[in-house]
């Protein structure tokens, strides 16, 4: 537990100020992201260091198809998410809960150092960002000793945070969930926020993209028009990983998502941007 970064006190109250949802926290409470609780009128990210999963991955399995390819990458998680999708993919993860093993940033530094062909430290597995103290101190380590801080994140973060950490961060890749406002309110989130992150980030680091296909839910070929044609607009050189759909968490009555509809939707996306992966086909 640390105290947290991003906040301000509102009476007994803390308002959080790391992500759109601006949770106002009661004396006790937790925000929507069940990692960064109000105590005695502070704000504190009880995440922080609490490792839930580690594992040395293919760079191409974060995924990253442009950055480093072929080497392998440190990932870490821990536990926590601000968004509540029903086809969470990593739900057992996300959906953890304390007391989990503890890892100092010096330590994970070391260790991603000690790891050999490892080029260097992804959080992912849950969203990283609503841990943003544990990387704002862990990736300045990972960069000092010669490797790579790499995020992958639902992009959920205000532009403010978002500064304090770029400085330190060398590749994300950002789920772009669908294009479409109502998709976004429905698993509480926030398309402009994240659409905003894009922007920022693909300016400052590498930058690839992911949209995970859902059967009936951002399958339409008219959507992933707009939304390869925004991505373009960004810049035509992000890659674009639009991938498959298996059932998961709360959306297990669906069937995963129909191979040749994955290829008809990277058809056109490859229409607008140079770089597009169909995924797990």
């Amino acid at each position: 537990m640390k105290k947290a970064e991003f906040f301000e006190k509102e009476g007994k109250e803390v308002r959080c100020l790391l992500c759109p949802h601006k949770c106002r926290i009661a004396e006790g409470e937790t925000g929507a992201c069940s990692a960064r609780r109000n105590r005695n009128g502070t704000l504190f990210t009880e995440n922080y260091g609490q490792i839930s999963s580690m594992a040395l991955d293919p760079i191409e399995k974060k995924p990253f198809r442009r950055f480093l390819p072929g080497m392998k990458i440190l990932s870490i998680g821990s536990y926590g998410c601000n968004m509540v999708c029903a086809f969470c993919q990593n739900y057992s993860i996300s959906q953890m809960t304390p007391p989990l093993t503890f890892m100092s940033t010096e330590e994970l530094a070391r260790t991603a150092l000690s790891v050999p062909r490892n080029v260097g430290v992804a959080f992912t597995y849950n969203e990283p960002l609503i841990g943003i103290e544990y990387i704002l101190d862990a990736a300045p380590l990972i960069r000092q000793a010669g490797l790579k801080a790499a995020l992958v994140t639902n992009g959920m973060i205000l532009k403010e945070p978002l500064s304090a950490l770029l400085p330190f961060i060398d590749a994300m890749n950002i789920d772009l969930k669908a294009f479409s406002t109502s998709f976004y309110e429905k698993h509480r989130g926030n398309l402009e926020t994240v659409k905003q992150t894009i922007e920022i980030c693909a300016g400052t680091c590498h930058v690839e993209v992911t949209t995970l296909i859902i059967p009936g839910e951002n399958d339409g070929l008219d959507e992933m028009d707009a939304l390869a044609a925004w991505l373009s607009a960004v810049s035509p050189d992000i890659p674009l990983h639009v991938t498959r759909f298996f059932p998961r968490y709360k959306m297990t009555e669906k069937e995963p998502t129909d191979r040749e509809n994955i290829l008809a939707l990277a058809a056109v996306a490859r229409g607008r941007l140079k770089y597009v992966y169909a995924g797990n086909i």
